[in-house]
């Protein structure tokens, strides 16, 4: 197999006045390319601190993360936002929506930033709308979406830029049940499409839905499992 995230000896302290915070402790794992994995565990575990290095919008206090092969902490700010822009996706559980624009340009303004021209942004925006069912809501803003299509919205901003990894924060947080499980069937066809799915959760029915659960406690990976029986 191969690996698109390698974690090895990563730790993340914090000084809190003259408290030192240990979030992370000394985490090593390996992600491979195509995996479905749920990073569990209850508040203060670590798994939103993981999270943030996973998808280097932090660095840590100790340890080495390598991302598709490139060292992370060798890298000089702009190669990092670039890597980050093309290779990961973030769906986070308050969706991240700008209010008054329409759902497809919200998915748009990944290419905006990217200087990709207007009609070929467009292309690719409604063709990941499309990808998340919501091909006959392209022209609706947030406030005229149920909970569950504005998640597919974020969704679909996130893939615009086919990116090789997803991470997902708490996606399902706002959501209600029923909704819920529309969300993680879509991210089980997203995986089914090649790429790598890392959601971030502290539910254990919707960890459930993954093929890996790993599971944090004050820090440290505390199991790490393979499910053979994911929810469909």
């Amino acid at each position: 197999m191969q690996p698109v995230i390698e974690v090895q000896n990563i730790a993340r302290h914090f000084r809190v006045g003259s408290e030192l915070i240990k979030a992370l402790r000394t985490i090593d794992l390996n992600i491979n390319k195509n995996e479905f994995v749920a990073l569990m565990g209850q508040s203060g575990s670590g798994k939103s601190t993981l999270m943030n290095i996973l998808g280097c919008l932090d660095t840590p206090t100790d340890g080495e993360y390598t991302l598709n092969k490139h060292k992370v902490s060798e890298l000089k700010d702009n190669d990092l936002a670039e890597i980050r822009n093309k290779e990961i996706g973030f769906v986070f559980q308050t969706f991240n929506l700008l209010p008054r624009s329409t759902a497809l340009e919200n998915v748009t303004l990944p290419l905006v930033y990217a200087g990709i021209p207007k009609e070929e942004r467009e292309k690719m925006a409604l063709s990941a709308l499309d990808k998340v069912g919501l091909s006959d809501r392209v022209n609706h803003k947030p406030n005229e979406l149920s909970g569950g299509q504005r998640q597919r919205v974020a969704v679909a901003r996130d893939l615009v830029n086919n990116p090789s990894i997803i991470l997902a924060d708490e996606p399902t947080g706002n959501l209600d049940s029923t909704t819920s499980i529309e969300i993680m069937a879509l991210f089980q066809e997203i995986h089914r499409n090649g790429n790598t799915v890392i959601v971030v959760t502290h539910e254990e029915a919707i960890a459930r839905y993954t093929h890996r659960i790993i599971r944090l406690k004050d820090g440290e990976v505390e199991s790490d499992e393979i499910n053979n029986n994911p929810t469909q």
